[in-house]
């Protein structure tokens, strides 16, 4: 992920910033508990999309 691009995206629910997890290929956002996939470099940022972050997830 580009460092540049992820300098400026947000989550759309909450407009908190995204931490990127290569191991999943995901967009991780805390402050709404989801994770937007990233499919072929480009980062799906729909709220339908997303899956909801355990809280496992969230304390590691």
């Amino acid at each position: 992920m580009d460092k540049r691009l992820l300098d400026i995206l947000v989550c759309p629910v909450s407009q908190g910033p995204l931490e990127w997890h290569p191991e999943r290929q995901e967009l991780w956002s805390r402050s709404s508990r989801l994770a937007y996939p990233v499919r072929d470099g480009i980062p799906v940022m729909l709220e339908e999309e997303a899956r909801e972050l355990a809280s496992e997830e969230l304390d590691a």
